[in-house]
């Protein structure tokens, strides 16, 4: 059992490591923007909820691509390894650029659906003409650091995002606030050291890419014939997050119809609360892997025994981290606001939260070793169930009918991430005992 801590420690910690790195970048732009205003942070708010579903549909390709190189990897299919990772970056290089181009053009009938308010929709529109704009850079950095920890190379991503993210802190300071004969630029320079940024650490993740056993030749995505395998696993996995932030965005119209100081409090807590979850994605991401190799090289028991272990270490792991959160809920709401009405509000949602991150955890890495087992249709059933049967009713109805308001949307998140990892744990066991009696036959035979 020690190596196989040891393994998955090589992948969760450095994945952990460069989650909370990369979302610093989102949290640094709010606590700085947020002493502007919080019509600013609002504005931020609105705009990344746009963003949010263009980042899903990249995380849903680096899915497939890494549930096919880790598979590959299990089974020393090399060629099967090229061709699976040049596919994949096709793909989000083609979807990278539509996304920009529907920023660029589509911005204000976007954020008036959205239902932005005069106040917010100026800072709004900016944000995301310009970080959508350029949301080519972030598919690539995404899917080259998905590639890399395919290939149990976690480390090479973690070193890139300490180095963008140093980058992106010192320049959000100059271009936010104005340095010397550059003026301060506010929301606009927040947005434009985020793009910059981004564009570095895909370059810089690409030329790690080429020299691991990832690589990939023009020749590897000119074969159109052999994207069959990359789109079936893709296209659960894009309607899944697409369902999430859809149903996000729906949501959020109910939180804003609360009010802009409602909202910007959400915002602040989701941002504080997204640290709390960073050690799940990263063992999410090592369970991806292990079990796709395990699943390539035929260890079907082994399977199981990495996501397990996956599992205890990340309950322990997130209930710490919640029991942070509860305790320090008022001081990390007072880095952001010095207003009370929102510091309460903040407070309240956090201290929910708190006793979601133990199912959270096993959420998470169940997720992730679905996805490395090749199954993105059970995560796909149970957020498309979760979020429009159980969370946006009950934002709707505890947040607006019942007049709960921040709690009760944070009351019907923690319900939704309930009721779901029943679901996923269950189809979790089943796709065992499927995979099980299929490599029995096989033996058998």
């Amino acid at each position: 059992m020690e190596a196989k801590n040891r393994r998955i420690f090589a992948i969760a910690i450095p994945a952990t490591i460069d989650n909370v790195l990369q979302n610093l970048v989102l949290f640094v732009d709010g606590l700085l923007i947020a002493k502007i205003s919080l019509s600013a942070v609002a504005g931020i708010g609105i705009a990344n909820s746009i963003l949010a579903i263009y980042l899903a549909v990249f995380i849903a390709v680096s899915v497939g691509a890494s549930a096919l190189v880790s598979q590959a990897l299990g089974g020393n299919k090399r060629q099967e390894i090229a061709k699976s990772s040049g596919q994949a970056v096709f793909l989000v290089c083609i979807v990278g650029i539509v996304f920009g181009l529907i920023s660029c053009f589509f911005a204000t009938p976007i954020l008036k659906i959205m239902g932005a308010e005069a106040t917010t929709f100026h800072d709004a529109k900016i944000f995301l003409c310009i970080v959508g704009g350029t949301s080519i850079f972030q598919a690539f950095q995404n899917i080259f650091a998905s590639l890399l920890r395919a290939t149990e190379d976690a480390r090479t991503p973690m070193k890139v995002s300490l180095f963008v993210n140093l980058f992106n802190v010192g320049l959000d300071l100059v271009l936010i606030f104005g340095f010397g004969p550059i003026p301060a630029l506010g929301v606009l320079g927040a947005a434009i050291a985020t793009s910059i940024a981004r564009a570095i650490g895909a370059g810089w993740l690409f030329l790690s890419v080429q020299k691991s056993s990832a690589k990939f030749s023009i020749h590897d995505f000119l074969n159109f014939h052999h994207y069959k395998k990359l789109v079936n696993l893709s296209i659960p996995a894009a309607l899944e997050r697409l369902v999430m932030r859809v149903g996000q965005v729906v949501y959020f119209t109910f939180i804003v119809a609360m009010g802009s100081n409602v909202f910007a409090s959400h915002m602040i807590a989701a941002n504080i609360e997204s640290f709390t979850y960073m050690p799940g994605f990263g063992l999410a991401a090592a369970a991806t892997t292990l079990a796709g190799m395990s699943l390539g090289a035929g260890e079907k028991e082994e399977v199981c025994l990495f996501t397990k272990k996956a599992i205890y270490i990340g309950v322990i792991s997130m209930s710490f981290l919640g029991i942070v959160e509860f305790i320090g809920a008022p001081w990390f709401a007072s880095w952001f606001t010095s207003n009370v009405s929102a510091i309460q509000k903040i407070v309240i949602a956090l201290r929910i939260d708190a006793f979601i991150q133990p199912i959270l955890a096993i959420n998470l890495i169940v997720i992730g070793a679905l996805q490395g087992m090749g199954d993105t249709k059970g995560p796909f059933y149970s957020t498309a169930i979760g979020m429009w049967v159980i969370r946006v009713f009950l934002v709707w109805f505890l947040g607006l009918k019942m007049r709960l308001g921040i709690a009760g949307v944070w009351l019907a998140i923690g319900v939704d991430v309930f009721m779901r990892t029943i679901f996923l744990v269950w189809r979790f066991q089943n796709d065992l005992s499927k995979n099980q009696s299929t490599f029995n036959q096989k033996k058998v035979m």
